[in-house]
């Protein structure tokens, strides 16, 4: 029986190991196997709410090792190191404990076919600084680390009372990640008012959203970022264009102009790169941002048994554009993916990937949803704003949902998220 390994458990991993679980372990075609170096999975997406302390892991998130157990593959808790392709292996480094105590030795894993769906990394391309002292939003651990220190902030301002002193918080990167994050944050500052901080309000914050360049939401039509600039202008966010940080300090970010925008609180979500163990892959190639570069079948050229989806892989369009890295390409891909290899063990060709872009939408709290439809959603690229926009955006989650749990499950995880909306707090202090 076949070992398919797949690494990362995102948006398209969770989606792939489900369903190729459901298909060939369950009836034991193939042993299949997820790694991932964290125990619990929650939407990419998302990870801005759980940073703003809107939503937490415990109703939002998988836990793999539960998920493993109900749907038949088996999960391996470890960051991969290293992959080698010529030996079909692939290199855990050691579990440890938090004070260091090691709880797993460092493994290998074998496999017959490997898909890496590992997601990507923030890009600070470099910039002194930004490592030391700025907040990334890669994964899981990465949001409730800026969460604690975002608790911890509001309640040294609550403490000051002073309305003159704000808390102050820069963001670097114009694009969802950025705007999505600084309209929460707007949120939960009224809300802490009712969650013990009788001091704290949304006047009290000054929120930056610096963006290099001329524009936030440079990958998306004109008309939403002009919508998506009047939306966070309204509940007075402070848009910088052609901005550009050339330092982070701890007292703040430097423009390459000298500028000082002074921070409290610094998040760097500017731009993404593969992780560094998909970079240092030999035997295949990568593009600029380290993603590899895959065949239509989404398979290294010199490699059938390897393949690539989500953020780390690199397919080329006819325009000379790259498949941008978004959860509907990750979920596409997956689908191509899983398609194929379950097609391999009928005896049915495999069928090319094609990337069809659904429209983007940027959600801003309660305030607005904006984005634009496109493809089989509507004949031409169509604005939409508003109910019919928060409409949308809410069921792209569904569908994950419905893919990684099935139909009533996931019907039903939906309904308890609701509840839970309704009954519990709306702001997480933990």
């Amino acid at each position: 029986m076949e070992n398919i390994i797949i690494i990362g458990g995102g948006a398209g991993g969770l989606e792939l190991v489900t369903r190729l679980a459901r298909s060939l372990g369950k009836r034991k075609k193939a042993h299949i196997i997820l790694v991932d170096k964290s125990r619990t999975h929650v939407w990419k997406p998302l990870l801005h709410e759980v940073a703003a302390g809107v939503i937490d892991k415990q109703s939002d998130g998988v836990e793999y090792g539960i998920h493993a157990s109900r749907h038949g593959y088996e999960f391996q808790l470890g960051k991969v190191t290293g992959v080698d392709a010529d030996n079909k292996s692939l290199q855990l480094e050691p579990l440890l404990d938090d004070d260091g105590s090691e709880i797993l030795p460092a493994r290998t894993l074998s496999y017959d076919k490997l898909i890496i769906a590992a997601g990507s990394v923030s890009n600070d391309f470099g910039t002194p600084g930004v490592a030391e002292n700025a907040y990334f939003l890669d994964a899981l651990p990465q949001a409730e680390r800026f969460h604690r220190a975002l608790l911890n902030q509001l309640l040294k301002k609550d403490h000051e009372k002073s309305f003159e002193q704000k808390l102050r918080i820069a963001i670097v990167g114009g694009g969802a990640t950025g705007t999505e994050l600084a309209a929460q944050l707007h949120y939960i500052g009224d809300l802490a008012k009712s969650y013990g901080m009788p001091n704290m309000s949304a006047a009290r914050l000054s929120i930056t959203i610096i963006e290099a360049g001329p524009r936030i939401l440079p990958a998306l039509p004109h008309r939403i970022s002009n919508s998506a600039k009047a939306a966070l202008f309204k509940i007075n966010i402070e848009v910088k264009e052609n901005t550009m940080v050339a330092e982070a300090t701890k007292g703040g970010f430097f423009t390459n102009k000298g500028e000082l925008i002074p921070a409290d609180l610094m998040v760097w979500a500017a731009g993404v790169k593969a992780p560094e163990f998909v970079q240092n892959i030999s035997q295949v190639e990568h593009n600029r941002l380290g993603q590899i570069i895959v065949n239509e079948y989404l398979q290294t050229p010199n490699n059938q048994s390897l393949y690539v989806i989500g953020d780390s892989c690199g397919v080329e369009r006819e325009d000379g554009s790259w498949v941008p890295p978004r959860a509907q390409s990750a979920h596409q891909m997956a689908t191509t993916v899983s398609t194929n290899l379950i097609n391999d063990y009928k005896g049915k060709p495999a069928k090319p990937f094609k990337y069809v872009d659904y429209g983007s939408l940027v959600h801003f709290s309660k305030y607005s949803t904006v984005g634009s439809l496109m493809g089989k959603l509507s004949n031409n690229n169509m604005f939409i704003e508003g109910r019919l926009a928060k409409l949308v955006y809410v069921s792209l989650y569904t569908f994950h949902l419905l893919a990684v749990h099935g139909k009533i499950k996931g019907l039903l995880t939906l309904m308890s998220r609701k509840v839970s909306s309704l009954l519990g707090p709306k702001f997480k202090l933990h």
